[in-house]
């Protein structure tokens, strides 16, 4: 098992280095030029207007808004709920947390009033940024809460604007003196991120990141895309959910790449695709759902193909993999991951892949499958990370206030998935599905993916106009790179 040590040093340090040219922090003239003033990110509306920012912007913009939000009472530890879209707002209040050593509890912008109650009451959330049309949602949120709407209130809807009293308007914050000073030393295991997960049957749990679990431990992640300096990244993936932090902030920056966006109202595969080309993506990660309609629009039409084919979210089907490879030449890799972790497993580049495999564990992370009656390690049974000899850095501290819910995670010295697995000869590993739905299915005789993936076929366009089949979708619920331990269906992360 290779370990982060064994990385090199120069990955190490330029990941390092690209984080810290966002945060503001010292760092070596000469090659560090080039980085601060490269592109970050880089966002592109429905309508065609766009704007980039600079690792220099954001670094400048997130002091103002960090000390902004000092000067409105944000101290070290306080929480903020964090309920944005794909917008500049969202990477400069992430950051200017990180230099405050605030918790930010990141929010989808499609919570009701009794999700943000829960968010406010056990998120403990002592300041809320929103959009200026989110407001009216507040209205039925009660506690003693800073709020602070982003955008003209004038776009927002009647509700709204009259909810919107007593908001503080974000845009003050660039008025604030640039430059900022931290009050003390940021912790390796200060707490910087708190998740709730989308529980289906019991409450959602409280996934608790640190300064090192997150912005670290996403190194695998970065070693799983295979993302480089340079590299223009597109995931789609929505804010408030893991998977945007993964893939839209901490593997792209640690790797120096920029983050794409592409916003659009309703999904459009001929003008995501035409956008792709446009702006020069290189690398692309998407869930099976997206992957699924792109392949009904001509991929052929590109003639610079992103380089970097990634999916997560859950098992995708060979006949999607056949025709993006014949259409651009790549092969799409997925890997394993959860909330509570950064990717454990993954067709990383350059290894052979074995199809239905998810790939063979990150480094950092020691794979175990264990019975789940006996508990006794073996080629198939719950994925686990072995926590006896080194705790893998890309995993959660655990449950927030939930000492009972860690306990039972990481019980005996592992910390426990709830995803069944089986490993070949080679190291390499199939995802079989939810513990609990393997255990019901044993004995009632359900249909395994590899059954179910037969699904219906019909013509797509590739390049030179030839036809290929495509499968319509895996029936039940989500399951490779799960965004949380309870599946919720990936249409609600898009």
């Amino acid at each position: 098992m290779r370990s982060w040590r064994s990385l090199p040093a120069s990955g190490t340090e330029r990941a390092a280095s690209a984080l810290s040219s966002t945060l503001g922090q010292p760092r070596a003239a000469g090659r560090h030029h080039g980085l601060l003033y490269g592109a970050a990110l880089r966002i592109v509306e429905e309508d065609g207007s766009e704007q980039r920012w600079s690792f220099a912007d954001l670094s400048d913009r997130s002091d103002r808004v960090a000390n902004w939000l000092a000067g409105q009472g944000v101290r070290p530890g306080d929480r903020i709920i964090l309920m944005l879209g794909n917008q500049v707002e969202l990477w400069e209040t992430l950051l200017a947390a990180m230099k405050l050593r605030a918790v930010v509890i990141p929010a989808t912008t499609l919570l009701g009033p009794a999700d943000l109650r829960d968010r406010v009451e056990r998120g403990g959330g002592r300041f809320v940024v929103a959009r200026s049309a989110d407001t009216g949602r507040f209205a039925e949120v009660p506690g003693d809460y800073t709020r602070i709407a982003v955008g003209d209130p004038t776009a927002a809807s009647a509700s709204a604007s009259a909810a919107s009293t007593g908001w503080l308007p974000y845009a003050d914050a660039y008025t604030a003196p640039s430059g900022f000073t931290p009050t003390g030393p940021t912790a390796a295991n200060d707490t910087l991120l708190l998740y709730f997960t989308s529980g289906t049957t019991a409450s959602p749990k409280l996934v608790e990141h640190t300064h090192t679990s997150y912005p670290v431990g996403h190194l695998s992640t970065m070693y799983w895309i295979g993302l480089r300096p340079g590299d223009v990244h597109l995931n789609i993936s929505s804010p408030g959910w893991a998977k945007h932090a993964w893939s839209n902030v901490f593997a792209p920056w640690n790797a120096e790449a920029t983050v794409f966006i592409h916003n659009y109202s309703r999904f459009d595969a001929d003008r995501l695709l035409a956008e792709m080309e446009r702006c020069g993506v290189t690398s692309f990660c998407a869930p099976p759902t997206v992957w699924r309609m792109l392949i009904q629009a001509d991929l052929g039409r590109l003639a610079t193909p992103p380089q970097i084919a990634v999916a997560a979210g859950e098992p995708l089907n060979p006949e999607v993999i056949e025709h993006v490879r014949r259409c651009w030449g790549v092969t799409i890799r997925d890997g394993f991951g959860q909330t509570e972790t950064s990717v454990q497993i993954a067709n990383s580049p350059g290894q052979p892949l074995k199809p239905g495999s998810m790939g063979r564990p990150s480094p950092g992370f020691d794979i175990a499958l264990l019975d789940p009656v006996t508990g006794v390690p073996g080629d198939e049974g719950e994925i686990c990370l072995d926590l006896t000899r080194e705790r893998p850095v890309g995993l959660m501290t655990g449950y927030r206030g939930d000492p009972e819910r860690t306990a039972e995670a990481m019980a005996g010295g592992y910390y426990r998935t709830g995803d069944i697995g089986s490993r070949d000869a080679d190291g390499y590993i199939t995802y079989i599905g939810r513990a609990d739905d393997v255990l019901r299915s044993s004995s009632a005789g359900t249909e395994s993916f590899p059954m179910r993936s037969r699904g219906s076929t019909r013509p797509s366009i590739c390049r030179g106009g030839s036809a290929a089949p495509w499968a319509t979708g895996v029936p039940g619920r989500s399951a490779r790179a799960s965004m949380s331990r309870s599946h919720r269906p990936l249409v609600d992360h898009l």
